[in-house]
């Protein structure tokens, strides 16, 4: 079956992955970079970092927020921010979890396109999911999409995720709207 896309829209495969048990402790990868918690970030510098490490895979939907409506998401109960950084103290990842009873959403999980392919994904992994699973944690899940890095989905499947569900997105193309620049994500051709 194909399902024709509205024009001006990009489509998406979401898949949604589970871990119901928490992984064995083993050594961390190691990695340049330090995760540190964001206890308040400033909305323009939380835009900043989320366009950065988003763009390049049409992440748009906290750049269409107003400041007032960012700053209260980013200060939701249950919502802890995390910021990957290098020694000079420069964001270059970003990590955000969302507590829920019994479980936790990975909400975001990247890192700048020019950091892939050096196994600091497996690091940024490892320490964030230290931090999901608490003591009453039976479940920590999250979604991936057609549009994130294409090795997205097997790098979640080989850090223990499990595939539960697959269901179908569309939305107006943020470089057409005017959230992300025209180039933004050259691997989609912009109609």
């Amino acid at each position: 079956m194909q399902i024709a896309v509205p024009a001006g829209e990009i489509a998406s495969v979401v898949t949604r992955l589970e871990m119901r048990a928490r992984p064995r402790p083993a050594p961390l990868p190691d990695s340049p970079l330090r995760l540190v918690r964001w206890a308040a970030p400033r909305p323009a510098a939380y835009r900043a970092l989320f366009e950065r490490v988003g763009a390049r895979w049409l992440w748009y939907s906290r750049l269409a927020l107003s400041e007032e409506a960012l700053a209260a998401v980013l200060a939701e109960p249950g919502r802890e921010i995390y910021a990957a950084i290098d020694r000079a103290g420069i964001e270059l990842g970003l990590v955000e979890l969302v507590r829920e009873p019994h479980a936790t959403n990975i909400a975001y999980f990247a890192l700048v396109p020019e950091l892939t392919r050096r196994g600091i994904g497996r690091w940024l992994m490892a320490e964030t999911l230290a931090r999901a699973w608490g003591r009453e944690t039976r479940l920590v899940w999250l979604h991936t999409s057609t549009l994130d890095h294409p090795r997205a989905l097997s790098f979640y499947l080989a850090q223990g995720f499990e595939a539960v569900s697959r269901t179908i997105e569309s939305f107006p193309d943020p470089r057409r709207t005017g959230l992300l620049r025209a180039d933004c994500a050259p691997q989609l051709p912009l109609l």
